[in-house]
């Protein structure tokens, strides 16, 4: 159980009224203090951020405080990685401060490019946004193909029910340890997704064929910056863990289900 004295909050940047002084009244009374978390910086003595939006919300979340477990509730549409909704912040509440919830943790990818490094929880991926992106593939440092198409995708198990999804890639439960590799409209009839190894280490060169001047880099669907051909990305797994609170073990079914018709 995690000791809590010291929570941020972060909400999504809109319009909606957020309960902020409820949760901070209810924590209070447990000798919790809440640290809103609207402008940097950042403290680094966060024992967890709730996150009070939607998937993007949760993802900023980690991103801002990677060492912190992340409880999220969902203010947004889908809200996939949230433990619950809106209806339920009471329950939610209560059952975070007695101690009476799981943790899981998840793989969390690192990627080397040309301007510096990033970390993604859910994909690093290229793209173009009118001809196709030619990209060598090379995995422990043996080449297993080239991949013509919109993008290339470097995956997590938690970015299987993301970007991945609509890519065709498979739902990995999200506390498997693998890297997913894909391509975006390949064109290729005969292309799978590939499941590699979370030891894997992945090349990935922007080659001459390319005939787009530049190729967009993300990372958890933020732009990170263009790539031209002859660049290259290394990624791996990160020697961190991304944290998610939640309160079933059965919250994984639940969220395919509900929040995406499984």
């Amino acid at each position: 159980m995690i000791d809590l004295r010291r929570v941020g909050v972060l909400v999504r940047d809109d319009d909606q009224d957020f309960p902020l002084e409820e949760v901070g009244n209810l924590f209070e009374r447990h000798g919790i203090e809440l640290v809103a978390l609207d402008d940097p910086p950042i403290p680094a003595d966060l024992d967890l951020v709730v996150a009070m939006g939607g998937d993007g919300t949760v993802l900023r979340s980690l991103d801002l405080c990677p060492e912190s477990p992340v409880l999220a509730i969902n203010y947004g549409t889908v809200g996939f990685l949230t433990a619950g909704d809106r209806t339920e912040l009471d329950q939610i509440l209560s059952r975070l401060v007695a101690g009476d919830y799981l943790v899981s943790e998840r793989l969390v990818l690192q990627c080397r490019h040309p301007a510096g490094q990033l970390r993604a929880v859910n994909e690093v991926m290229v793209r173009t946004s009118n001809r196709l992106v030619s990209v060598d593939v090379y995995v422990d440092g043996t080449k297993i193909r080239t991949i013509c198409a919109d993008g290339v995708v470097v995956g997590t198990p938690t970015g299987s029910t993301g970007f991945l999804l609509s890519a065709g890639a498979p739902i990995v439960m999200p506390e498997v340890r693998c890297l997913v590799l894909d391509g975006i409209n390949e064109y290729n009839f005969t292309s799978r997704s590939l499941i590699l190894t979370p030891e894997s280490k992945i090349r990935l060169v922007i080659t001459p064929e390319t005939k787009e001047p530049s190729v967009l880099l993300t990372s958890d669907g933020r732009p990170m910056g263009d790539l031209t051909p002859g660049d290259e990305l290394h990624i791996e797994q990160a020697d961190t863990r991304a944290r998610l609170i939640y309160f079933e073990k059965s919250y994984f079914y639940h969220n395919l289900t509900s929040k995406l018709s499984w």
